[in-house]
């Protein structure tokens, strides 16, 4: 399977350069694989570059999972981290993924100096 870089991923996305989202398009279109990286990075650009609002963010990353020629990486995980972020927007996405993937990966509990984060389950506020 191919993997896709974050440029391919927000043009897939953000549909602002018409020749680059059809290249894109065509190059998943026999499917291709995201990892979690490429994911954060993507949800970073959409909101600090395209200036996109957590609900925004959120249906972006609602059309990855359900897209039909791309795989997430531990697509379970990202819904995980997806249904967090859906009940807390202020935590932003990457920190609901870093705790799923912890929590996945069985290294419990994610050690957090951020407030927010410290009051989901499976974290320690140190």
């Amino acid at each position: 399977m191919l993997a896709v870089d974050t440029n391919v991923l927000v043009r897939l996305l953000a549909r602002d350069d018409l020749k680059q989202a059809q290249a894109a398009d065509q190059f998943v279109a026999k499917g291709a694989w995201v990892s979690h990286l490429v994911l954060a990075e993507t949800l970073w650009v959409l909101d600090a570059v395209y200036e996109r609002s957590a609900p925004q963010l959120m249906a972006a990353l609602d059309l990855l999972l359900a897209h039909e020629s791309l795989a997430l990486q531990d697509a379970d995980t990202v819904r995980a981290a997806l249904d967090h972020f859906r009940a807390k927007p202020a935590l932003g996405f990457s920190d609901c993924l870093v705790l799923e993937i912890a929590r996945k990966a069985g290294h419990m509990p994610l050690g957090t100096f951020d407030r927010g984060l410290a009051k989901l389950e499976g974290t320690k506020r140190l």
